[in-house]
């Protein structure tokens, strides 16, 4: 069996720079701050914890997102759709027109592009979910309304 060596980078910024091309990356846990979810974006207390954003040529970029009770995002659409991989808790998603969908930990869902849709915690549980996107012409979201108390509760 062939043995193969892999070389790593070893600078601590993100995304790698062209000249590591070839070499492995590793983001290590706790090396990017969270942030608070803007009130524009989001309602309630949320926390964002980046987890990758592309280095060229790729476009994905993914977040590890944390909704306390009742939180979630204002309605939005990606041009070129999401998916969200539910971590911990139960939430909710529902795509404009449709039915409000529980999500709970290992649920995978996708967001068609530029599907109108939301997504958060249940009214009593928080909820925490990888969201992964992809950008088209460096765009990921389009941020629209808040989604009102009467939508979130169905």
């Amino acid at each position: 069996m062939e043995r193969r060596t892999f070389a790593t980078a070893s600078s601590s910024t993100w995304p790698p720079s062209p000249g590591e091309k070839g070499r492995m990356r590793i983001q290590r846990a706790g090396s990017q701050a969270s942030t608070k979810g803007p009130a524009e974006w989001f309602t309630g207390t949320v926390r964002i914890d980046p987890l990758f954003q592309p280095s060229v040529p790729a476009r994905t970029a993914a977040a590890q997102v944390t909704f306390e009770p009742g939180a979630r995002t204002a309605w939005h659409t990606h041009p070129l759709g999401q998916t969200i991989i539910v971590t911990s808790g139960c939430g909710r998603a529902q795509c404009e027109g449709g039915a409000i969908e529980v999500i709970r930990p290992g649920d995978v869902v996708w967001f068609p592009p530029g599907v109108k849709h939301w997504h958060g915690a249940g009214p009593e549980t928080a909820m925490t979910h990888i969201a992964i996107h992809e950008a088209l012409d460096g765009k990921t979201v389009d941020w629209l309304e808040p989604v009102s108390d009467e939508d979130y509760a169905g």
